[in-house]
């Protein structure tokens, strides 16, 4: 996926077609941009204590059937040693932890993730529980949109995934902005569509895209 590189162009692009969209709705729309939904260092590291346990096993069953001797002192140090390298270069490189997660724990921490912004941008205490965020976690190739409860008692989630998938192949091809750009504008469709704007409706939440 993307390497996530947005300028202040980018950033205020995005602003002006939020703005826009939110012009002809009563619907708030934010978004979010994280590098990473996790450290996994733990996750990586239960991965890489499994691949050595699993390597000692297949050591010793070797030895003993070739009938090599391996004095336990050393073969329990050797195993120490692995277990140690192993955390070392996951703390040096913490990029590499990606390879070792799977993509459902993946998944569910960026699904987390995106939750927790939903509630932390207070995007949840709109008047008519009409706010939208639309998210992306680069390290997980994951993107989601997650809609408030006015909003799903008349557009299904199936509605987004199509949203979903322009934020997913656009950081695919490092085209990040262009990416929310069409998201923001299909979202705005969608919510003129069922929540058209009101001549007492005000903007209840900041038009920009937060990075963590």
């Amino acid at each position: 996926m993307s390497s996530g590189s947005m300028n202040e162009t980018d950033h205020a692009r995005i602003a002006e077609a939020i703005r826009a969209a939110e012009s002809r709705t009563s619907g708030e729309i934010y978004a979010v941009l994280a590098r990473r939904s996790d450290s996994y260092f733990y996750v990586a590291g239960f991965t890489a204590a499994c691949g050595i346990l699993f390597a000692a096993v297949v050591v010793a069953v070797a030895a003993h059937w070739y009938w090599f001797t391996l004095p336990l002192p050393v073969f329990g140090l050797a195993i120490l040693a692995a277990f140690l390298a192993a955390v070392v270069v996951l703390w040096l490189l913490p990029g590499i932890t990606m390879w070792l997660v799977p993509r459902r724990i993946r998944y569910k921490r960026a699904h987390l993730n995106a939750i927790q912004q939903f509630l932390a941008r207070n995007i949840h205490l709109t008047t008519q529980r009409t706010g939208v965020l639309l998210f992306v976690s680069l390290a997980e190739r994951y993107a989601e949109v997650v809609a408030d409860a006015g909003i799903n008692a008349k557009v299904h989630q199936d509605e987004w995934n199509g949203i979903v998938a322009i934020l997913t192949e656009h950081a695919d091809r490092d085209e990040l902005a262009d990416g929310f750009l069409k998201a923001i504008g299909k979202a705005g469709q969608l919510l003129e569509e069922h929540f058209p704007t009101g001549p007492d409706d005000i903007n209840e939440l900041d038009d920009h895209l937060v990075e963590l």
